[in-house]
């Protein structure tokens, strides 16, 4: 199945992955609560400001490419995600998947120090593992399916190449942009991750406090 979701597609999808895995307590979600969570600060590349409406759209079209599937506890409407099932992912595979779709291109070093919440990797190597198997057109089994996941140029200044996911249309790479002193880009990366690890732990409570919120105002 050929997927080109569109941006509020994606950070839609992305959302409920996420909170599958960080708040499951919290698990299905309403639509206040993904509403919430696709418009979180943290954790979030870019940052978005959906209404209600665009990611009810969303999750109608996400429901017929059965990637999402909804159910009723009597007092609201829940909503949940397929892609494991449809994409046939394994943990590592799915944390990965999360991060790009959240996020956007990044590269192995990003995904490990951004995984934290989602996937314990014990290494850049088996973060480069998981990649490689995702940009397969096969999965484990030997089953066909779309590669999911695609190394972009690397950009001019930049020591090291980004990963995509597929679900979306590719973006376009600038590789004319002034290149940037490896000294210089070496502290930048240093400060990201660190920025990032403040991000996630930031991100847990949001996410908790959204959830809590959801849950008091349907009640």
């Amino acid at each position: 199945m050929e997927l080109k979701l569109d941006d509020i597609q994606v950070r839609v999808l992305g959302s409920l992955i996420e909170k599958e895995i960080t708040t499951p307590e919290y698990y299905p979600l309403s639509l206040n609560a993904l509403v919430n969570a696709c418009n979180q600060k943290s954790s979030r590349e870019p940052v978005m400001q959906l209404s209600e409406a665009e990611v009810r759209s969303a999750l109608f079209s996400l429901e017929e490419l059965k990637l999402v599937s909804r159910s009723d506890d009597g007092r609201v409407a829940k909503y949940e995600h397929r892609a494991r099932e449809v994409l046939n992912l394994r943990r590592p595979e799915i944390a990965v998947i999360c991060l790009l779709l959240l996020r956007g291109p990044q590269t192995p070093g990003e995904l490990r120090n951004r995984s934290e919440r989602l996937y314990s990797f014990d290494d850049i190597s088996s973060v480069q593992s998981t990649l490689e198997r995702l940009m397969r057109k096969e999965t484990e089994a030997g089953q066909p399916r779309d590669a999911l996941v695609a190394l972009l140029p690397r950009q001019a200044g930049e020591k090291e190449a980004r990963y995509a996911q597929t679900l979306s249309a590719l973006p376009v790479i600038d590789s004319t942009r002034e290149a940037v002193p490896s000294e210089k880009s070496d502290r930048i990366s240093l400060l990201e991750a660190e920025l990032a690890n403040l991000r996630e732990k930031i991100a847990d409570l949001e996410a908790r406090i959204a959830a809590l919120e959801a849950n008091a105002s349907s009640s």
